[in-house]
């Protein structure tokens, strides 16, 4: 489920920066929804086991007082120790948790319950891999911690090797084809912030179930062999909660509270009957389209004592994607000539590095990791096309066009077309005003022509240069009266972009 790529250091102080930007985007929503699924999902079969851990505890407690032998009591004191030690373990992590959440925004306003900057990788590369401010990278503290706890819990379980075996917490190697030369850095490394919540998540689950196995042990012997449980609930283990079109979903189901010598459980999946190997079922479907799934487990037990069956069912969900890419014009759908045009991309499952861009009719210009710059100079259209990482190359279209045409406006203000004469006298010249436009861009006047009709008189014009009044229009102005009528007449701009001017037409004003 990594992405693994080593980042360009150079740039993770800009690339932080310029990757908040990318929460704005709709890339793989289902991608990142599935991520916080699986970490609810975990976090309720964490739920779960916590309460057949209580159920265990309690049976090793009755057992215990009824029989007040050594043994007994070593035991009860070894299952104590392990809940300890577990949820220890488990508030270590919890608190990893919480400073992954802080430096990755805080509660997004959409979902508090979701942080701002779920796709940002240095945020994990810095915090897990690299370390901060003269720190090693916490991803090595978990390492070690991870080791330190199962070491204990074995300990407690007389380092019994059947235990040993179903202790699920524990560090997966790293492969021999991987570059990654540590655990950290093959788990962490350039990991988005949203899939790292449920790794985590999968940590705390293994510590829990860790404990679970130490308290069977444990009641074991004080109880001895033939004891069983007489709680059951059903819980699943799976590695990612999404999967590629065309790929396999698998998930462990198994009963929470189990023994792997367990013989009187059987496990089906939408009805088909799984086959089972030490108290644990193996459900496996192939993929074909994309969206939300669900299954529904069922579990029947048999009471060796009674021969009573009793059911647990539930039903779980998977989301399956696919990789997909988006390429966002951060200020309008259309690319202007004569600006910038600020562009972010992304693709789903696609590392930032492997990522290829390339276009036709503009020039683009990169500007961090998922940013460019494009400028246009020819009206038209023009396409960006995304590909590598095994993305298929995907093209997409968007018009260029001219700067829209800017308005003419005396004194860069709107007035009505009658004017008090002080008013109209005050104002310096006429300018061409871009309105509604996001781009930094300024229309420069390039002249006009005013005609001065006085009451009962000829028609007097001025050619002015430029958008300030030069000497001669100036003393025009200053003639005004009421009822005389002052016309600015072709006036002509240029914007960025531009070869000719524009003609935007006439602005006529009665002095009151």
């Amino acid at each position: 489920m990594s992405i693994p790529k080593e980042p360009r250091q150079l740039m993770i102080n800009l690339m932080y920066l310029v990757l908040t930007a990318l929460l704005a985007l709709n890339v793989s929503a289902e991608v990142m929804n599935a991520f916080f699924s699986l970490d609810n999902g975990l976090k309720n079969s964490r739920g779960i086991v916590e309460t057949n851990n209580d159920v265990l505890m309690s049976n090793i407690n009755k057992q215990a007082d009824a029989y007040k032998t050594e043994i007994n009591e070593k035991y009860r004191s070894n299952a104590k120790e392990a809940i300890q030690i577990a949820n220890e373990f488990s508030e270590f992590i919890e608190g990893v948790r919480k400073e992954l959440f802080e430096k990755a925004g805080g509660p997004s306003k959409k979902d508090p319950k979701i942080p701002k900057d779920i796709r940002n990788k240095d945020i994990t590369t810095r915090m897990f891999v690299l370390g901060e401010n003269g720190k090693e990278g916490l991803g090595f503290e978990i390492e070690r911690k991870v080791k330190e706890t199962r070491e204990r819990l074995l300990a407690l379980a007389d380092n019994d090797k059947d235990v040993e075996a179903a202790l699920p917490l524990q560090l997966e190697a790293v492969p021999a084809s991987s570059d990654k030369t540590s655990w950290p850095d093959f788990r962490f490394r350039q990991m988005p912030v949203a899939a790292c919540f449920p790794i985590l998540g999968k940590i705390q689950s293994d510590a829990k179930t860790s404990s679970a196995a130490v308290l069977n042990y444990c009641l074991k012997k004080v109880a001895g062999e033939d004891i069983k449980f007489d709680a059951f609930q059903p819980a699943i283990s799976a590695p990612k909660g999404y999967v590629i079109a065309g790929d396999k979903y698998e998930a462990d189901v198994f009963l929470s509270a189990y023994s792997t010598q367990a013989d009187n459980i059987s496990i089906s999946v939408d009805g088909r009957s799984l086959p089972m190997k030490e108290g644990v079922a193996k459900y496996e479907v192939g993929t074909s389209s994309t969206g939300t799934k669900s299954y529904k487990v069922s579990i029947n037990v048999t009471n060796p004592l009674t021969q009573k069956t009793d059911n647990y069912s539930k039903e779980f969900q998977y989301e399956v994607g696919q990789r997909s890419c988006s390429v966002q014009l951060d200020k309008m759908n259309v690319f202007y000539i004569g600006v910038d045009n600020p562009v972010s991309v992304s693709a789903a499952g696609v590392s930032t590095n492997d990522l290829r861009v390339s276009s036709s009719g503009i020039n683009m210009t990169k500007d961090g990791s998922s940013h460019y710059n494009v400028r246009a100079t020819t009206p038209g259209e023009a396409t960006i096309t995304l590909s590598g990482g095994g993305l298929p190359p995907t093209t997409f279209k968007y018009k260029v066009k001219r700067i829209p045409d800017p308005v003419a406006l005396l004194g860069a203000q709107k007035f009505d077309s009658s004017i008090p004469n002080g008013t109209f006298k005050a104002q310096g010249g006429v300018a061409a005003v871009l309105e509604n436009f996001d781009f930094d861009a300024k229309c420069d006047v390039i002249g006009y022509t005013v005609a001065y009709q006085k009451k009962r008189a000829d028609v007097v014009e001025k050619t002015n240069a430029g958008a300030r009044y030069d000497a001669d229009v100036r003393d025009l102005i200053q003639r005004a009266s009421p009822g005389d009528v002052y016309y600015f007449l072709d006036v002509r701009a240029k914007c960025p972009g531009d070869i000719a001017s524009r003609r935007l037409g006439d602005l006529v004003f009665k002095i009151r």
